[in-house]
């Protein structure tokens, strides 16, 4: 153990140390857990820990803090996801103007702001089911345009995808291409991508699923080698708990930069210092939770 390690490991007593899938390698195997959006705002909420810490992006925070009640803190409060940016509160509220007979369903990736206006949160895990689960046969779908598509293949309601061109930069850039030429390096490979790909790589991958997904799919697939169509932190839990299997990147620029803010010295600073709380005001935390406890089901 390097000192760092000691350290984080002196002050975490009263921390849960929360990491999303696309965290640096060194910051996942120092969490307590290591998960997708969904599962990691589930963890917040029963873990009897009195502080979180959370190495993610904004969003990922906000939702700990609106489940859980607790303080949240980020190691690098900097790390924000643009696509959550993409999308406001009131361009929510005009297009529920222009189509009001629509259900507003949000993926998770927005600010606890804009969730305040959807009638449910959604997941890339559970997109479809929420979607089809509405009595609506308009859905607006927020902020992003890729999902969106991607469940409009399995839906027969009028998808509006708001904004129109809303997308993860990261994923957004992996092209069919590149899926054909890794195919071509490593013949017999599954490949699997993140819904939030664009429609022509879905086309060529052989499945499409989130981070949660993905590692289910690989402990139980018999396939011995998978190309990896999302971020590239992934594939270091994929390696760490199926180590005689194979990951190779879809492509080697599948790097998200706000991801990559959270290192092991800032975890120990924020654990020491206890400075960058995240604050989501009540007014809004009360709005937004109702949403999120509906995808949840409660």
């Amino acid at each position: 153990m390097n000192l760092m390690n000691e350290k984080i490991e002196h002050l975490r007593r009263d921390f849960a140390i929360l990491a999303h899938n696309y965290q640096r390698p060194e910051v996942q195997d120092t969490a307590d857990f290591v998960a997708d959006s969904l599962d990691l705002a589930a963890y917040a909420m029963q873990t009897d820990r009195e502080h979180i810490l959370m190495a993610g992006v904004t969003f990922m925070a906000e939702t700990a803090a609106i489940l859980s009640g607790k303080k949240v803190y980020m190691p690098d409060p900097s790390s924000s996801c643009p696509m959550a940016s993409m999308c406001t509160r009131d361009m929510v509220i005009a297009a529920k103007r222009n189509h009001p007979d629509a259900g507003v369903v949000m993926y998770i990736n927005t600010t606890a702001e804009t969730k305040t206006v959807a009638d449910v949160i959604c997941t890339s895990a559970n997109a479809v089911k929420i979607v089809e689960s509405m009595d609506s046969e308009e859905i607006i779908f927020v902020p992003d345009a890729n999902l969106a598509s991607y469940v409009s293949r399995f839906s027969t309601k009028t998808i509006i995808p708001i904004p129109a061109n809303g997308h993860c930069a990261t994923h957004h850039m992996l092209t069919a291409e590149e899926i054909h030429l890794r195919r071509k390096e490593h013949t017999g490979a599954e490949v699997l991508v993140h819904p939030e790909c664009r429609g022509e790589v879905i086309d060529v991958a052989d499945f499409a699923m989130g981070t949660s997904g993905m590692v289910k799919h690989v402990r139980e697939s018999e396939s011995e080698s998978f190309i990896i169509g999302t971020e590239v932190g992934l594939l270091h839990r994929l390696k760490k708990e199926n180590p005689a299997k194979a990951f190779i990147p879809a492509s080697d620029f599948l790097v998200c930069p706000s991801m990559k803010m959270h290192t092991l010295e800032k975890i120990a600073l924020q654990m020491k210092m206890k400075e960058n709380v995240v604050h989501v005001p009540e007014k809004i935390a009360e709005q937004a939770r109702k949403p999120l406890l509906a995808m949840l089901g409660m």
